[in-house]
């Protein structure tokens, strides 16, 4: 007599909050417009079901349809996002100061997290000066090849730095660093000086500059980055902004959970213990 057949594991079996974390999962910066034999596609369920949970995903305002049938991202799951606490903290902090970096560089200025694997970009103040960059709002891009990356990448733990390395590192210019060796070296020399420099290494043309943002137990909030022109003159009068704009984020971000910091990060009042 034979065994009787195994469960099944995929999604039609899984929860219905799975189902519907699956569908919007399914929409990417790179596919934000998807239409229902996509969402088929991308999520394994059967089209009866993704039909079902997009049409009430439409009525709560979480996913919008267009007139030739197309789905995107609704304005309800913005809302909710932008009541995330931590990003909301850091970015309403950060704004005023990378304005103020844009105007005295005119360059891209970029706020950035540490998200699973990747870069998570937070904010952008950019201007008809800045160069053309690939990233945005949201979007993401890999730690070894950016300088917000490298950044974050420097105060992980080794643990997570070995599965970095592990995963294999993609090379996106003749210039990326993918000798897991010398990025160790790398990241050792951006944690001791506090910047991170990555020349040509996502995308030719470009070089990218970071400096750490701390919160008040000194731990790695956020990278704060300029992204100019290779060999742009600048270079001199552009680092020591980037790093007075992340030293203030980092002050103002650290008095926000604490009302009575008022010392730069890493100094303390001689009356503190």
């Amino acid at each position: 007599m034979s065994e009787p057949a195994a469960a099944p594991t995929s999604l039609t079996s899984r929860s219905v909050s799975s189902r519907v974390f699956a569908l919007l999962n399914a929409f990417t910066p790179e596919q934000p417009a998807l239409r229902l034999v996509d969402l088929r596609d991308v999520t394994g369920l059967p089209v009866s079901t993704v039909h079902r949970i997009a049409m009430e995903l439409v009525e709560l305002g979480a996913l919008k349809k267009d007139a030739d049938g197309v789905y995107r991202i609704g304005l309800r799951i913005w809302e909710l996002g932008s009541l995330c606490p931590q990003p909301r903290t850091l970015r309403d902090i950060s704004l005023p100061y990378m304005q103020d970096l844009y105007e005295a560089t005119g360059e891209n200025v970029h706020l950035a997290v540490l998200d699973g694997g990747e870069v998570l970009y937070l904010e952008r103040v950019w201007g008809r000066r800045s160069v053309n960059v690939v990233t945005h709002v949201g979007g993401r891009s890999p730690l070894h090849a950016t300088g917000v990356g490298k950044m974050l990448l420097s105060h992980a733990s080794r643990d997570f730095q070995e599965q970095v390395l592990t995963a294999g590192l993609k090379r996106y210019t003749p210039h990326t660093v993918v000798m897991p060796g010398l990025l160790m070296r790398t990241l050792q020399t951006v944690r001791a000086t506090g910047i991170a420099r990555c020349v040509e290494e996502l995308s030719l043309g470009t070089m990218s500059i970071a400096a750490p943002i701390f919160d008040g137990d000194r731990t790695l909030a956020a990278a704060l980055s300029v992204v100019l022109h290779t060999g742009a003159k600048k270079l001199a009068t552009v680092e020591p902004a980037l790093k007075m704009a992340a030293m203030s984020i980092s002050r103002e971000l650290a008095r926000a959970y604490d009302p009575e910091v008022t010392m730069p990060p890493g100094r303390r009042s001689p009356t503190s213990p």
